[in-house]
Parts: structure tokens; sequence; C-alpha cells
């Protein structure tokens, strides 16, 4: 990766240019794996492997007498294939463990889910049973704020004594309205009498005075 400098407009902005593409990225990260390679520098191991191989190959199908070089090169080819081997078995061991730990972490997510929705069940039973608890303990509260009401009244007998005293005293109210009324009746009637008596004594008297009246005019015209 290539990175360079460069000024516009008076600030500085860092302008990156890849050595490869993104395509060619991939590919490159690709062959990597599969050579057993991490750096671009040095001959790749399955390259050398390989070499190793051509070598020990070519020289057993000399006719020469040259078992000890083919010896020598056996021998150095089963020691690459060796250094080969073996981070061929470590990144195995690691893809087990890898898939070990992927197989417990899905089981302890699927743990981890049914806990979650076990959790969420409790706490709505929880919501439950604490508006039942709410509900219960005002149903309570209310019964205790009657009970003391209740206590705070005077006994039956004595609220009974008082509710009979009071309907006595009604019933001499009801009669002495009934006296009462009976009495202005008939002070009524005798008003009315008495109105009447004296708008007839006041007639008696005007025919009497009238009639004075006519008897003195007679007995002065006679004189």
């Amino acid at each position: 990766m290539l990175v360079k400098g460069r000024k516009v407009s008076g600030r500085e902005e860092m302008a990156a240019q890849y050595a490869f593409g993104p395509q060619e990225d991939e590919r490159i990260i690709k062959h990597r794996l599969l050579t057993r390679t991490t750096t671009t520098r040095g001959e790749p191991p399955l390259k050398k492997l390989q070499k190793k191989f051509i070598s020990f190959a070519l020289e057993v199908d000399k006719d020469a007498d040259n078992y000890n070089v083919c010896e020598k090169l056996y021998k150095a080819f089963l020691q690459e294939m060796a250094t080969f081997e073996l981070p061929l078995l470590k990144s195995k061991a690691v893809v087990d463990a890898n898939l070990r730990e992927k197989e417990n972490f899905n089981e302890l997510q699927e743990e981890l889910h049914r806990q979650i929705l076990q959790a969420q069940t409790d706490i709505e039973d929880l919501k439950n049973q604490l508006k039942d608890s709410k509900i219960e303990r005002q149903h309570k509260e209310e019964c205790e704020a009657i009970r003391k009401l209740i206590a705070m009244q005077p006994p039956r007998s004595e609220t009974q004594k008082v509710i009979t005293d009071l309907e006595k005293e009604i019933t001499m109210l009801e009669a002495e309205n009934t006296a009462a009324s009976r009495m202005l009746e008939l002070r009524k009637k005798q008003f009315s009498l008495l109105l009447h008596v004296v708008d007839e004594l006041q007639n008696t008297i005007e025919d009497e005075q009238k009639s004075l009246v006519e008897e003195l005019r007679i007995a002065m015209e006679e004189q």
C-alpha cells in the first residue's frame, strides 16, 4: 500500500493509492491461505515442498548409482513435508476448536435465549402479582378505614335511644304544629267574625246617624 500527501486549497489531503485492486487483494489472500503463506516475500512452503519432491523424483529416475543422494533427498522431502504438515495440523486443531467453540456458543446462545424468555415470563408474572397485591392492599386499606369509621360511631343502643328520642320529639312537634294550625284557623275565623261584626256595627251606626239627621231636619222644618 502506497500513501501520498498533497495540498488542495491550502489543506492537506491524504490520497491513498493501492498497489492492488480489491479483487486482486482477495485472490492474493485466498492464495496465501491455500499455500500457508502470510506474506508476499519469501518462497511459499508448498512450492518448497514441490521442489523437494521434484528433486527427489528426478534423482530417482537417474540410472546412476545415487542411492545415498536419493536417501538424502528423500529425508529432506520428508522433513519438508513434516514442516508443511505441522501448520496444517495446527490449523485443523484450531478449526476443530473453533467448531467446538461455535457449538458451545450456539448452545450458550440458545440457553441465554431460553433464559431471556423465561425472565420475560417471570417479569410478566411478577407484574401481575404486583398488580393483584396493590388491589388487595387497597381493599385492605379501604376495609380498615371503614372499620375505624365504624369504631368511631357510638354503640347501637345509644344510637337507637337517640333515634327514639328524636322520634318522640318529632311527634310532639307535629302535635304542637297541628294544635297551632288549629288555633290559627280558629283565630282566623274569629277575626273574620269580628271584622264582620265591626262592619255591621259601622253600618248600623251610619244608618242611625242618617235617621237622626233626617229627624232633626224634619223637626226643624216643622218649627
